[in-house]
């Protein structure tokens, strides 16, 4: 990564993580994918129950293998057959892995969802949720957060599990009511009222969408 860019990310991260603080979430920076495993890892316990609402960003920092291979008990919904008892399984766990669609500088966090077992584990259940946050997520404001989660992140993720709506085929928010929507839930986090249990690990990097 060109040099500047990494100074400028570091110097938003700092920005991100002062808002994080003001709102009681607690913000850490991660020069690279390496990093942000160690980082999560330092404040995983073994034996600890986790479970994960489809964050391709855990995914792709190596974060889900570490915990496979590890000595976690990791819920992995991918292998259960009742999909929904792994959903539930989720609210009773020590750590929920996630990601956001997007955060604004000041440290908001901004979702949307179609099952809506992602946000309402975010919102409530689990003892922590742990944030896995690229660089390329973070927007100015609350609005810009919502125009970027609606027209780069849910056309991708409705391109990426083929689903018949309008953003699929027009690569943009039609604010639809489709069957297939995946825009059902928004959930936006701007305050934790329990300290230490949101946690966000920005990257410096390109992550998820």
């Amino acid at each position: 990564m060109d040099k500047n860019i990494q100074k400028r990310n570091e110097l938003l991260a700092q920005k991100v993580i002062k808002g994080l603080e003001s709102r009681n979430m607690t913000g850490y920076y991660a020069a690279d994918k390496e990093e942000a495993v160690k980082i999560a890892l330092g404040m995983i316990a073994e034996g600890s129950s986790v479970t994960m609402g489809g964050a391709m960003s855990a995914h792709e920092i190596g974060l889900v293998d570490a915990l496979k291979e590890g000595n976690y008990n990791f819920i992995d919904r991918d292998a259960y057959e009742d999909k929904r008892a792994a959903m539930l399984a989720a609210y009773d766990a020590d750590f929920f892995l996630t990601s956001a669609n997007a955060m604004t500088e000041d440290g908001i966090i901004v979702n949307i969802d179609g099952n809506s077992n992602r946000v309402s584990a975010i919102a409530q259940g689990p003892k922590k949720v742990l944030f896995i946050v690229g660089m390329n997520k973070i927007c100015s404001d609350p609005d810009s957060a919502m125009k970027r989660a609606r027209n780069v992140a849910a056309p991708i993720n409705a391109q990426r599990f083929n689903l018949n709506t309008p953003c699929a085929k027009t690569g943009a928010c039609m604010d639809c009511k489709s069957p297939d929507t995946i825009c059902c839930q928004f959930l936006i986090t701007r305050f934790s009222r329990h300290a230490d249990r949101i946690h966000v690990i920005l990257v410096n990097d390109n992550l998820g969408f």
